[in-house]
């Protein structure tokens, strides 16, 4: 993004309420000239390598690119997104779901860089969950920088910070040491030596032999017997605890910008101090709320009560899972299989405004934000609701070829090479019948003033035919419903989705029919009233 932007977006951009914009402002007044000698703004978003990228690594990257490219629109000015991988972390315990666990066993509390790959397709474990990662964040074409925890630590890129925080340990021991318990304080050091024998992560007590040389003395707790070591931190041969790792981190790259959940607010508060002890400064970024599952409890990867990514793409497009995680991220919501069909029309209904809308609308829209600003034209012709309400009536077995068949009577060029777009909706609205409507699914019979208002329905569109607009139908549905007795209008249209297409909700009914087909609807309607006692 350059200075080649439209001047009137540009203004709009700096105007924007949208919260990427009210994020990057945050930036303007970090650096309000820029930063110096034209260096690029520093974004990062982590990731811990001890499992597979989950839906919380996608919002946090996505959101962070929105921010990226907020500030892009707003200044012109070059910038950069690391995606930090914290490979030098020792292997805690073993994950559920990896084969081969006995080698992960016998490689607990080394750094995950250094623990075979159990798939033994990689040099280690942290390669091959690297790998995922970056082919994940690939699959999505985020624009970004990978960089290992391993090669930073191993090449000396933060030997001169780890030289600082031996110069400056009792001022960081500090910061930490009230924030623990107290048995806790009495072995911690935020420096974890690695041991020279077993290889593995050390978590004791370390004394600073020389700071300027990088040398501490502390006992290798992992031999029998324990053995007091000197030896260096330098080159790979310790790492940071996390929280000063954080803080280091963000001193020795200079990073500007960093968003994380609420649950850390308090170790972000300490990577900045520590950051500040070691000469830099702590990023800007947003505390975002965390996702709840369909019981409004946290999700928790323990509890398995997630969902995975893979999931909510078998049913939804990544379109309808990047514009559910687009709004309001400082507010609480559910995360669950329900949400999918009301995203991808959301969605959809926002595109199709985009065109229309002036620079300060634009910028408003979420679409925007998912596109980084080239929204692409297509629209959608035909709901995913009304889809799904199509699926449901054409009963088990339903193909792609019989629903573009039915939609036939709504569009006049019905075929996926005109529709490309609806004919993936088709796609993920067949699926997610299958599993999730049909099973639900149940028609009851009509009962009281609804018997009379389906038969009026019947003759009405024995009446209008099959050439009938989806308005001419609409209408007559509408006036059967204001005069047939129902004591509300709504009333009726419960009474037609419970029982011509067995859900408590539904579709505009006149486009439904005419995508369904009178004859098609006649037919329901027959079998409804066949069913009164």
């Amino acid at each position: 993004m350059t200075d080649a932007y439209d001047p009137e977006r540009r203004a709009a951009a700096l105007e924007s309420k949208a919260w990427p914009y009210e994020e990057a402002r945050k930036l303007l007044k970090r650096w309000p000239e820029g930063k110096p000698n034209g260096e690029p703004m520093l974004f990062e978003t982590g990731y811990g390598p001890s499992g597979l990228p989950h839906i919380g690594t996608f919002q946090e990257v996505l959101r962070t690119t929105m921010v990226r490219r907020a500030y892009e629109e707003m200044t012109g000015r070059p910038t950069r997104l690391v995606a930090f991988s914290d490979d030098m972390d020792g292997l805690r315990k073993v994950p559920d779901n990896v084969p081969n666990k006995e080698l992960l066993e016998a490689n607990l509390g080394k750094p995950l860089s250094r623990v075979p790959d159990p798939f033994g397709k990689f040099d280690s474990f942290a390669a091959h969950n690297n790998a995922m990662l970056r082919d994940f964040l690939d699959r999505f074409g985020f624009d970004y920088e990978f960089v290992s925890s391993t090669d930073y630590y191993t090449s000396g890129r933060f030997d001169e910070k780890l030289r600082d925080v031996l110069r400056n340990y009792d001022k960081i021991m500090a910061v930490m040491l009230p924030t623990l318990r107290a048995e806790r304080q009495a072995t911690y050091s935020p420096v974890l030596p690695i041991s020279p024998t077993s290889g593995i992560v050390l978590q004791v007590p370390v004394e600073v032999v020389d700071a300027e040389a990088g040398i501490i003395r502390f006992q290798d707790t992992s031999v029998p017997g324990g053995q007091t070591v000197e030896q260096s931190i330098l080159g790979g041969k310790a790492k940071l605890q996390w929280k000063p790792d954080w803080g280091m981190r963000w001193a020795a790259l200079g990073v500007d910008y960093e968003m994380y959940g609420k649950d850390l607010i308090d170790s972000g508060i300490l990577g900045g101090k520590i950051a500040q002890i070691l000469g830099g400064r702590k990023p800007e970024g947003l505390v975002y709320e965390l996702f709840l599952d369909a019981k409004g409890e946290k999700i928790s990867k323990s509890k398995g009560n997630g969902l995975s990514i893979e999931e909510w793409l078998t049913y939804g497009p990544d379109e309808s899972l990047a514009f559910y995680i687009y709004r309001e991220p400082k507010k609480a919501k559910s995360l669950h299989l329900g949400l999918i069909p009301r995203a991808v029309d959301d969605y959809w209904q926002f595109r199709a405004n985009y065109p229309a809308q002036s620079w300060k609308e634009k910028l408003g829209n979420p679409v925007h934000h998912i596109h980084t600003g080239d929204v692409p034209a297509a629209t959608l012709p035909v709901t995913f609701g009304l889809l799904l309400n199509l699926v449901g009536v054409m009963g088990e077995g339903a193909t792609k070829e019989q629903v573009w068949g039915y939609l036939g009577n709504y569009l006049s060029d019905a075929n996926a090479a005109a529709h490309p777009e609806l004919d993936r909706m088709i796609g993920y609205a067949l699926a997610y019948h299958r599993d999730f409507i049909a099973p639900t699914l149940k028609r009851r019979a009509p009962e009281g003033v609804e018997v009379a208002a389906l038969e009026r329905l019947d003759a009405d569109l024995a009446t209008l035919g099959e050439d009938a607009s989806a308005e001419d139908i609409q209408n007559a549905v509408y006036e059967i419903g204001k005069t047939a007795g129902f004591a509300e209008l709504r009333g009726w249209f419960k009474a037609l989705y419970e029982t011509l297409l067995g859900s408590s909700q539904g579709p505009r009914m006149g486009s439904f029919i005419k995508l369904y087909g009178v004859a098609n609807t006649r037919r329901l309607i027959a079998e409804a009233l066949a069913a009164v006692k």
